[in-house]
């Protein structure tokens, strides 16, 4: 009996070991969802200029040809600095980003005069700009996975990270109006040409403070004092920290005139709060809080020229926006017409009319590409934001230490409330916001501060999925401060 000779290993994968094979499968999955999305990208260019310039040009795979260039720079660096991080996050925010940028640049199309279409520039007008955006904000993501070589690192900064977000809130809010509010919210500093909105920053370092804290009075908060509906209360000297933020974030609706801002440093810190206890009674009581504080605003905001007059008038528009429609609701307005017209498939990349949006590029841009790719399109849109927020969650859940799991765990929900908080606008379920839309709007502020979320989260996703031995059979050291007792994790010895 002659038996099947086994072919031999192949030099490439002889001495690799399990590790390293699925590093280099994770990546390669990465890479091929990454060229499918530019290849998206580009197909959503060609039929933008087949609508609005009749033909397809010659250079239409430029833009996606650049951003792909870009992207690739940063899988490289993920696939050497950080091997096992999730495959499926660096492609889904590139398609988003991609998008954003195809259709700004859509909207430089329709902004030119018909005879200079073919020719604009890629770097020319709002679309370009966010290209050179885009290429700095994942320069700078890229920068910070190769500093950050342990999520854990950032611990050390903690208090100086707080300070540092607490600074950056309040700065548009000291500053005069001149240099610091747009559409009466004031979130910005404006120097010259240069503008930066400190907020989207801020909420980074806050959410770095709010994990280091929580981690070490989780078990202070976890008590309860009494039941109340099956519900086990915390005892009150323990929502000191809560009232705090609460009262912080009524001051930025008060100094800042921006419901969405409040909302979401709010919003943010009872989740984190949540997750580090999982007591259901500290949701009741942000949400009473909130609301509680919003109805005591709406309120007060009846005072002609008071604090809260700006948020006063966003909830009368919101409550009835075609009382005005030419006037105080023609936003909100021509955004919902702009969702009714598009229907369920939109009339298609380049069909719609966005230029009739009032800030089409920034807080409505959501609206804008609704008219075109229609209710299954925006369908599409919130289940890859979807993606993004599950991929951190699991993150999360995956990672050993305590900092690790909140810290995640915070920046994956401050990203889906922000979501909720500008769709949730432009569709009328809540009052309009300022909050741009992540990684589609125009603006440099947000998206920077968008990629430095994902390469956190990138960071804690490799740890979390590390195989305990390593890929070289030992036990991986972090290079970060040694984990305090409190973060490591509970086990029964049975004698």
């Amino acid at each position: 009996m002659t038996i099947a000779a086994t072919p031999a290993p192949s030099p490439a994968t002889a001495g690799e070991r399990p590790g390293v094979r699925m590093a280099r499968s994770r990546r390669n999955a990465e890479l091929s969802l990454l060229l499918l999305a530019m290849a998206l990208v580009a197909a959503y260019g060609a039929m933008v200029e087949a609508k609005v310039l009749d033909t397809i040009t010659p250079g239409f795979w430029v833009p996606a040809a650049a951003l792909t260039a870009v992207f690739l720079g940063v899988h490289l660096v993920i696939r050497f600095l950080a091997p096992f991080a999730d495959p499926a996050l660096l492609p889904a925010v590139a398609l988003l980003n991609g998008l954003g940028v195809g259709f700004l640049r859509r909207l430089d199309l329709a902004k030119a005069a018909p005879e200079e279409r073919a020719d604009l520039a890629i770097f020319a007008g709002t679309g370009g700009r966010q290209l050179a955006w885009t290429l700095m904000s994942v320069i700078l993501a890229a920068g910070l996975l190769t500093l950050m070589r342990d999520h854990r690192s950032i611990s050390r900064y903690a208090y100086t990270l707080g300070l540092a977000g607490i600074v950056l809130v309040m700065l548009p809010a000291v500053l005069p109006a001149s240099i610091s509010e747009i559409n009466g919210a004031k979130l910005w500093v404006r120097i010259g040409s240069f503008s930066i909105q400190p907020g989207e920053f801020a909420k980074l370092a806050l959410l770095v403070f709010f994990a280091y804290y929580l981690v070490r009075k989780r078990e202070v908060l976890s008590l309860a004092s009494h039941r109340f509906l099956g519900i086990d209360f915390p005892r009150g000297r323990d929502l000191g920290p809560v009232l705090v933020v609460w009262a912080i974030s009524l001051l930025v609706l008060v100094f800042e005139k921006d419901l969405g801002t409040s909302l979401l440093y709010f919003g943010m810190f009872v989740a984190t709060v949540y997750i580090a206890t999982e007591r259901v009674s500290w949701l009741l009581i942000g949400l009473i809080l909130f609301f509680g504080g919003a109805y005591l605003a709406y309120v007060l905001g009846e005072t002609v020229g008071g604090p809260f007059a700006n948020f006063y008038l966003r909830a009368q528009i919101w409550l009835d926006p075609f009382a005005e429609p030419y006037d105080d609701g023609y936003q909100l307005v021509q955004g919902l017409l702009a969702l009714g017209s598009g229907g369920l498939f939109g009339a298609g990349p380049g069909g719609g009319q966005p230029l009739l949006l009032p800030e089409v590029q920034n807080d409505f841009i959501f609206a804008g590409i609704g008219e075109e790719i229609g209710l299954f399109g925006l369908s599409a849109l919130l289940v890859i934001y979807l993606l993004i927020v599950e991929r951190g969650l699991r993150a999360a859940l995956a990672v050993r230490d305590s900092f690790g799991k909140l810290l995640a765990g915070g920046l994956a929900f401050t990203l889906a409330l922000q979501v909720f908080v500008i769709v949730g606008g432009i569709s009328k379920l809540i009052p309009l916001t300022g909050q741009t839309t992540p990684f589609l709007s125009a603006g440099g502020s947000s998206l920077m501060a968008n990629w430095l979320l994902v390469a956190v989260l990138l960071r804690v996703s490799d740890a979390g999925r590390r195989p305990v031995g390593g890929s070289g059979g030992t036990v991986t050291r972090p290079s970060g401060p040694p984990e305090q007792l409190h973060g490591a994790p509970t086990e029964v010895i049975k004698p």
